[in-house]
C-alpha cells in the first residue's frame, strides 16, 4: 500500500507539470485566412531568447562549414547541387517570413555537405544545409527538395529549437520539485527524481513529434506559395520509407511514423493545393497527379 501511494504521488505531479507544458502549446489562433491553420507559437520559447540560439546557431553553423571545408566535404558555390538548392531556397523564402517577423532579419545560408547522412536542417536564424546522401539516396525531385527544405525552414520559423529548451527548464523544474515533495512525504527523492525523469523523458518525445507534424504542415504552406507540388510530401516519405526501414516504433522516436506523416500531409493538401495551383496560375482542376521519379511509387492525386 505504501508503494502504490509512493506511484501515485509520482503521477500525479508528473502528470501536472506535462499537462502544463502541452497546454500552453494549444492552438491560440492562425495566421492567416487561406492556406493552413495551425496555433500561436508555444509561450516556453520565450524561456530561451531567440537572439541568444541564433548567434549560437550561426557560430555552430560555421564551424560546421569550416570543418566540412578543411575534410573537402563543403560544395562549391559553382556545385550543381548548391546552385540548385540555393534556387529553390530563394523561392521558398519569401513565403516563409509571415510565419515570423524575424525572419526578415535573418541572413539565410544554403549549403551542401558531402556524407551519405539522409539529412537535412535550417538552424535558428535561416542557416540551412543538406547533405548530399539525401539527395542521393532518395534522388529528390524539385518538389520534393522544397518539401524537405521547407519543413527544416518551419522548425526555425516556429522556433522549435527555443520551445524544446523552455519545456525542457519547465520540466526539470517539475522533477526538482518532485524530489522536494518526495522528500516531505518521506520517500526517496532520488526515486523520486529517476522515475519523475523518465516520465518527462516519454512526455518530451511526444512533443518533439507535435513539432514534427507542425513543421510538416508549414511547410507544405510555404512549399505550395512558391510553386512546388505539395503532394511531393506523399512520395517523399514512401521514399523514406523505404530507406528507413527498422526505425524505432513512433512511441520512440522524436519523429511521427511515416504513414501518420502520409495521412497528415493527405489531410492538409485540400488546404495547400489552391495554393499551389494560385502559384502556377492554373485552374486547380487541371492540376495532373503528381508523380515522382521512382516508378514503385504510385501517382498521387
Amino acid at each position: 500500500m505504501h508503494k502504490f501511494s509512493f506511484t501515485g504521488v509520482l503521477l500525479t505531479l508528473l502528470s501536472g507539470v506535462l499537462l502544463a507544458v502541452s497546454g500552453a502549446t494549444a492552438a491560440q489562433g492562425n495566421t492567416g485566412q487561406d492556406g493552413v491553420k495551425v496555433g500561436e507559437m508555444s509561450i516556453f520559447r520565450k524561456l530561451a531568447p531567440s537572439g541568444a540560439l541564433e548567434n549560437q546557431a550561426a557560430q555552430q553553423y560555421l564551424q560546421t562549414m569550416q570543418q566540412a571545408q578543411q575534410q573537402h566535404a563543403l560544395a562549391p558555390a559553382s556545385h550543381k547541387q548548391v546552385i540548385r538548392l540555393r534556387a529553390i531556397a530563394a523561392k521558398l523564402v519569401p513565403y516563409a517570413l509571415r510565419w515570423n517577423p524575424r525572419a526578415k532579419e535573418w541572413k539565410w545560408q544554403v549549403n551542401l555537405i558531402g556524407s551519405k547522412q539522409i539529412n537535412a536542417y535550417c538552424m535558428p536564424g535561416g542557416k540551412i544545409a543538406f547533405y548530399t546522401g539525401i539527395l542521393d539516396t532518395l534522388k529528390l525531385t524539385d518538389d520534393e527538395v522544397a518539401i524537405v527544405m521547407g519543413h527544416e525552414i518551419a522548425h526555425a520559423l516556429r522556433e522549435h529549437g527555443a520551445e524544446r529548451a523552455g519545456k525542457s527548464m519547465a520540466a526539470n523544474l517539475g522533477v526538482r520539485a518532485l524530489e522536494l515533495v518526495a522528500g516531505v512525504k518521506g520517500y526517496d527523492p532520488s526515486v523520486a527524481g529517476a522515475v519523475g525523469g523518465g516520465i518527462v523523458k516519454m512526455g518530451m518525445l511526444k512533443f518533439s513529434r507535435d513539432d514534427e507534424t507542425e513543421a510538416d504542415v508549414v511547410g507544405l504552406d510555404i512549399a505550395a506559395r512558391a510553386g512546388y507540388d505539395p503532394r511531393a510530401g506523399v512520395a517523399l516519405w514512401q521514399k523514406m520509407g523505404l530507406a528507413s526501414k527498422g526505425a524505432p516504433p513512433q512511441w520512440l522516436s522524436t519523429h511521427p511514423a511515416g504513414q501518420d506523416r502520409i495521412a497528415e500531409i493527405r489531410r492538409h493538401l485540400p488546404e495547400v493545393m489552391p495554393l499551389y495551383a494560385q502559384a502556377k496560375g492554373v485552374d486547380i482542376k487541371s492540376i495532373m497527379p503528381y508523380r515522382s521519379n521512382v516508378s514503385t511509387i504510385a501517382a498521387v492525386n
